[in-house]
């Protein structure tokens, strides 16, 4: 049986090897990668551009099997809000616009899809969603995202007849690291929330198998949720037939 194909997304960074000093880089922590092939999968990245917009989006999907919009920084609220917050990050353009249009296009094409930390926020955006631009001023603490490039770890509960508690079971522990969360999520439904009230998984139920979640899988050792995208991307893969030349 082939291999299904999931494309991740990444960021463009600049990067150092040897003698080469801060060459742009298509970049995304190996963990992503290294999850699909535990699962059976082949990764291939798909770096963002200025001008991604669906149809180039789409053109990319129709040659996968399945897709992650993977963590990263916030984005941009003059996306789907009217003011800024002060905390928010310095967004990165090009992911917003490559990683919305690929959201758009999965939906589309109902290509199995997974939203991790800022990807389950670019799914809401791209639906037409709102976020919480710093969570503290809604929670009053800091557990989502303790400190800098670390990790915090809470109890997540999930929705019973939900896909993600199909996977996962009633409760699991999570990775977090975050300071953003969705508040409206059209097309998609409620699957986990956090002890604090914060949403912490949705999925749109008229989808073959479109998920997204608020922690950090790729950062941990259960690996049912890239086990459920690469089955669900070989049942796609099954299903479509041979892909577009």
């Amino acid at each position: 049986m082939k291999r299904p194909i999931i494309g991740i997304t990444t960021y463009v960074e600049p990067a150092s090897q040897g003698d080469w000093v801060d060459v742009p880089s298509a970049l995304i922590p190996h963990a992503y990668i290294r999850a699909i092939e535990r699962a059976g999968g082949i990764a291939l990245l798909i770096p963002p551009r200025l001008d991604g917009d669906e149809a180039l989006l789409g053109a990319v999907l129709e040659r996968l099997d399945g897709a992650i919009i993977t963590g990263g920084v916030d984005v941009a609220p003059e996306l789907y809000a009217t003011h800024r917050h002060p905390s928010v990050q310095i967004v990165r353009a090009d992911r917003d616009m490559t990683e919305i249009a690929l959201a758009r296009a999965a939906a589309r094409l109902d290509l199995p899809l997974l939203g991790i930390c800022r990807g389950m926020q670019v799914m809401a955006v791209a639906a037409g969603g709102t976020l919480e631009q710093h969570l503290p001023d809604l929670v009053g603490h800091d557990d989502h995202a303790p400190a800098p490039a670390t990790f915090g770890c809470h109890e997540v509960r999930t929705v019973a007849g939900t896909a993600i508690a199909g996977l996962l079971g009633p409760s699991v522990l999570v990775s977090s690291l975050h300071h953003q969360a969705v508040l409206t999520h059209p097309s998609f439904v409620p699957s986990a929330w956090a002890p604090d009230g914060v949403l912490e998984a949705m999925e749109d139920p008229s989808a073959r198998w479109r998920l997204a979640i608020q922690w950090h899988p790729e950062v941990g050792t259960d690996p049912r949720l890239f086990d459920g995208l690469v089955a669900a991307a070989r049942s796609y893969a099954a299903e479509r037939g041979p892909t577009p030349a």
